[in-house]
């Protein structure tokens, strides 16, 4: 079946957290949290090297939009249910619908780290990726030296299945490990 045909829910719940796809307008409020995390993310994600603006993001935003249609790429906005304040980007990457497999990315506004917002959300993206995209693996590829990051799959009981050495070229130009965690169900 062409991937475009399935349906799916387009947003879902946790505990905390109301879990969606990107929609026009989501530009401003993605944008602020890159801005007020720049520090945090600059050493792990290449769109964090200057600061964004809003048309910038936008442009990002209404991409992942079209990509999530088209169901190429699956990212994913987390907010608080509570208030609605954006807290984290996360999604489903690098799909494969033959087995079907996903990766799993994810950054969050560095004033909402520490609160297990992340760990929340990715836990809830799987079993949404589980129960409705029938998933048969899932991943979480980071930076081997991404300690935080690492701790997210580490706590959702992922097995780390291999360290790819120098497996790529990190935003400060070094050639870091890669690590690969992952579940299968």
């Amino acid at each position: 079946m062409n991937p475009i045909l399935l349906e799916f829910p387009s947003e879902f719940e946790t505990d905390r957290l109301l879990i969606r796809m990107p929609k026009p307008g989501d530009g401003a409020v993605t944008c602020e949290s890159i801005n007020a995390s720049l520090k945090e993310l600059q050493p792990w994600m290449p769109f964090a090297q200057k600061e964004q603006s809003v048309e910038e993001t936008e442009v990002v935003i209404r991409q992942g939009y079209l990509k999530f249609l088209d169901r190429s790429d699956l990212r994913l906005l987390v907010f608080k249910k509570d208030t609605g304040e954006f807290v984290a980007s996360s999604g489903l990457h690098r799909i494969n619908w033959d087995v079907p497999k996903f990766e799993i990315g994810y950054w969050i506004d560095s004033r909402y780290s520490g609160q297990g917002y992340i760990t929340e959300a990715v836990k809830g993206i799987t079993e949404f990726a589980v129960r409705e995209l029938k998933a048969r693996r899932i991943e979480i590829r980071c930076d081997s030296l991404n300690i935080k990051s690492r701790a997210i799959p580490q706590k959702l009981g992922f097995s780390l299945d291999a360290i790819l050495k120098n497996d790529s070229v990190s935003v400060s130009g070094e050639i870091p490990d890669t690590c690969i965690y992952s579940k299968t169900f």
